[in-house]
């Protein structure tokens, strides 16, 4: 992989992992009512759980998928599922640190790490980044330089999200504005599964 085509992976990897979807609005919401130090282990789980999909796809998981349809709609429902139930979850959220019977928490390291195997954005990112940029005369080197990529830019771009959450918990102190937000964040991340419907 020449040092341009590896710098524009690089912007592939920053512009995929930063840009609005399921990680990074949860993350946004846990950042509000969790804090950014809570929300670590959740950010940590993002990098991970994508590092082991991107791996997983690199080395022959896409093609399985590809040549199994009925498991990759089996994955999309899956998926689309529990994306609404955390949706739901984010939305009935009423007080910062979770509900008032304190039964809700920031998402695991293990939760974040799994949930990378059913979000639609994650499987396309770690579908198109192999298909873009793997080489196919090294087709071992390729799949580890992108997966080094994403694990250098990932991280370090989800924390964003984490972190203009913290930003905002003095604005959303008052119990009416976080209401709305968490409703609001609650939309957008169920809205994050229009593109796989269509």
């Amino acid at each position: 992989m020449s040092v341009d085509t590896f710098l524009a992976l690089l912007v592939f990897a920053f512009v995929t992992s930063i840009t609005p979807g399921p990680n990074n609005f949860m993350l946004l919401a846990s950042g509000v009512n969790f804090g950014f130090t809570r929300t670590i282990p959740h950010m940590l789980g993002i990098g991970f759980g994508f590092l082991s999909l991107l791996l997983a796809v690199g080395f022959g998981l896409g093609t399985v998928l590809t040549a199994l349809p009925a498991l990759h709609m089996a994955l999309k429902i899956a998926g689309g599922a529990y994306l609404l139930y955390l949706a739901w979850k984010i939305a009935m959220s009423r007080s910062m640190g979770g509900q008032a019977n304190g039964k809700t928490q920031p998402m695991t390291f293990l939760e974040a790490t799994a949930f990378q195997w059913i979000n639609p954005k994650a499987w396309v990112m770690a579908m198109t980044g192999m298909a873009l940029y793997t080489d196919a005369d090294r087709p071992f080197l390729s799949v580890l330089l992108i997966s080094i990529a994403f694990a250098v830019v990932n991280v370090p771009s989800v924390s964003c999200w984490a972190g203009f959450g913290m930003a905002l918990r003095g604005f959303l102190s008052d119990p009416s504005r976080l209401k709305w937000f968490n409703i609001a964040m609650g939309v957008l991340l169920a809205l994050t599964l229009w593109p796989m419907l269509r």
